[in-house]
């Protein structure tokens, strides 16, 4: 170990080892980015300045377009780059920076889920006391929270990455940084690492999960003793687009980092990496305003603005 160079640059795998199918590759992610971009953008801009949609459930829904922004921001403009400019290379402290925001998005969105979920519960199961429950202040206080615990699981992951050394010029198996792919090529002791990433990685998704699962179970129950048709097809609807939401998300992240050694690599993994990092942050807005009638509605009162301004 000690004649042994200790690396400071890192090697990212490409996405595709033919160099016919880069530029290809660039545009359509490229595209699929601009779309993620507008279509998130669109959400938060239509949450903000329609009146109508103030209220608990855009709250969130807004707040979870902004962590699409952000976590689709963290991993494609670097494979874009990448991919122009043929570089696969980054320093330890780009990769450890990485690893730390996009675990951090990670995590809020695990988090936020889960308060979108208790929000349904409370509409549903809680119709008299919705108002109450969830007032505006409680809403700031559960998004403050969920930031709060992500915070801190993300710091206690990333300060044991620190110790991560690299003497060998392994190729990370991912077109970004993560966690399990820097473990993999790592020649520190990971034991730790292994460890809170099950324990903690567990507590927080298991946990999370549970209650996800548990505010549906009753959400159905009290759905199926309902007279109204219409509502109970509204209910449905907006249930459904959330619970399409967690199941892409749990499943795509779970595989990842929930797996017998982090030394084991899958052919899959790539195609799951650029599933859960570039394509359901574009699903998740789309999911929603294409079920959700009040989004629809704002979507087209808007149009109706733009071709006839209100006159002065």
């Amino acid at each position: 170990m000690r004649n042994q160079t200790i690396l400071e640059v890192l090697i990212l795998s490409e996405l595709s080892d033919l160099p016919a199918l880069r530029l290809p590759l660039f545009l359509f992610f490229l595209l699929i980015y601009l779309l993620t971009l507008i279509w998130n953008f669109l959400i938060i801009v239509l949450i903000v300045t329609d009146s109508h949609l103030h209220v608990p459930m855009y709250f969130f829904l807004g707040n979870l377009a902004s962590l699409d922004l952000c976590f689709s921001s963290v991993t494609v403009p670097q494979m874009l780059f990448d991919l122009h400019t043929k570089t696969r290379n980054i320093s330890i402290t780009a990769c450890i920076t990485q690893v730390f925001f996009f675990m951090f998005f990670v995590d809020t969105e695990i988090f936020l889920l889960t308060a979108m979920s208790y929000d349904r519960y409370n509409a549903v199961c809680q119709p008299l006391r919705y108002t109450q429950i969830m007032s505006s202040k409680v809403c700031g206080q559960l998004v403050s929270i969920v930031w709060c615990f992500s915070l801190t699981n993300t710091l206690v992951h990333t300060l044991c990455g620190l110790n991560l050394t690299f003497y060998r010029s392994d190729i990370i198996e991912s077109f970004f940084c993560e966690l399990p792919q820097l473990l993999q090529i790592s020649c520190s002791d990971i034991y730790i690492n292994i460890l809170l990433i099950f324990l903690l990685g567990g507590l927080i998704g298991g946990g999370s999960l549970i209650l996800t699962i548990l505010s549906y179970v009753y959400i159905f129950r009290t759905v199926l003793k309902m007279q109204i048709k219409d509502k109970m097809s509204k209910v449905f609807s907006t249930c459904t687009s959330h619970l399409t939401v967690v199941f892409l998300f749990y499943c795509s992240i779970m595989f990842n980092y929930f797996r017998p050694s982090p030394k084991q690599h899958f052919a899959g993994d790539k195609v799951l990496a650029v599933f859960y990092t570039t394509i359901v942050p574009l699903l998740n807005p789309l999911i929603y305003s294409l079920r959700n009638q009040d989004l629809r509605a704002a979507i087209h009162n808007v149009g109706i603005e733009k071709n006839y301004p209100p006159s002065k």
